[in-house]
């Protein structure tokens, strides 16, 4: 993949998704911008990679719908890109995928199939969903084109800096799951430092990047409400980009994220899920160096009310 994909899937899309904000914070008395796809329609970056691709299928494609996997947002994203462009969607979800996510998707009209995360392949079910009707798998990373369509997320940073008269970004701060987001990111911004953030224990791009080869999450992984993040493997694809653009990893805790997501609400009054809050928890609990002009993205905001009223309630 090139920069050149990323910067078609900005013209593809143009129109269909929202252009963030992008918002100046301070922390530990230096400035730095906070990326806001929590934000966005949907409220994830998810739907810019799903536009991008599902405007690629063909008539016929279009016609025998789409299969997607997700413990919610990349569900969402599909669901809105299926429904606007009128493709039926089937999206299989964990059973244990928080409720305003599943909620979120079948408001949008797409049939959801729940699985069991610990002892079913969501790959799997896909894969027999699209055998038995035709259906397109949409992977959430796996796929070029969703690559492609994350990445515009760094085009938007740079072109905001621009805007504002401000130097491309020394580092961008991403929360990692799979790594769509982080490498589309990496194309778009070559000229930055790229740093992921994963949670404790889910951190297999970073173990994969520091061995040189891709491996995954180690058993007995710990429970994380960072479920947009719980990815098991992630793909030669994403692991090749950030490997090539030498991007840094580090891991936070679920307090962690908790203080990013308070920190958010009293700051800026911005709901952020807490997989969406691991760069900005990474930049507070100083698992990296805030440096002037350092963005840092939000990238979901897809959290149950009550979850985030306990977590913003609570004591620092």
């Amino acid at each position: 993949m090139e920069r050149e994909d990323v910067l078609a899937a900005r013209d593809r899309i143009s129109g269909l998704v929202q252009r963030t904000p992008l918002i100046a914070t301070e922390i530990d008395g230096t400035r730095l911008w906070l990326k806001c796809e929590c934000l966005q329609t949907g409220g994830s970056f998810k739907l810019r990679g799903a536009t991008n691709r599902l405007l690629q299928l063909s008539a016929e494609e279009r016609a025998r719908g789409v299969v997607a996997f997700s413990s919610g947002n990349h569900a969402r994203g599909v669901a809105i890109a299926a429904r606007r462009l009128g493709i039926s969607a089937v999206i299989v979800m964990p059973a244990d995928a928080p409720a305003v996510k599943v909620e979120g998707t079948r408001a949008e009209g797409a049939e959801i199939i729940f699985y069991d995360r610990l002892t079913e392949s969501r790959e799997d079910i896909a894969a027999r969903l699209s055998a038995d009707t035709g259906a397109t798998v949409v992977p959430s990373f796996d796929d070029p084109a969703i690559v492609a369509g994350q990445g515009t997320v760094g085009l938007e940073i740079l072109d905001q800096l621009a805007d504002s008269g401000e130097e491309p970004p020394q580092a961008i701060v991403v929360p990692c799951g799979g790594g769509g987001l982080a490498s589309g990111i990496a194309l778009a911004c070559p000229e930055s430092d790229v740093v992921i953030v994963e949670p404790r224990g889910w951190d297999d791009m970073g173990r994969s990047l520091d061995l040189g080869h891709i491996v995954p999450v180690e058993p007995g992984a710990p429970a994380t409400y960072c479920d947009a993040l719980q990815t098991l493997r992630v793909a030669p694809i994403t692991f090749g980009t950030l490997a090539n653009a030498q991007a840094e990893a580090t891991s936070v805790s679920d307090d962690e994220a908790a203080a990013a997501i308070r920190f958010a609400w009293e700051r800026h009054q911005l709901v952020v899920e807490p997989g969406g809050a691991v760069a900005l928890a990474a930049v507070l609990a100083g698992k990296v160096t805030p440096v002037a002009g350092m963005v840092a993205v939000l990238s979901g905001g897809n959290l149950d009310p009550a979850l985030h009223a306990r977590i913003v309630g609570k004591a620092a």
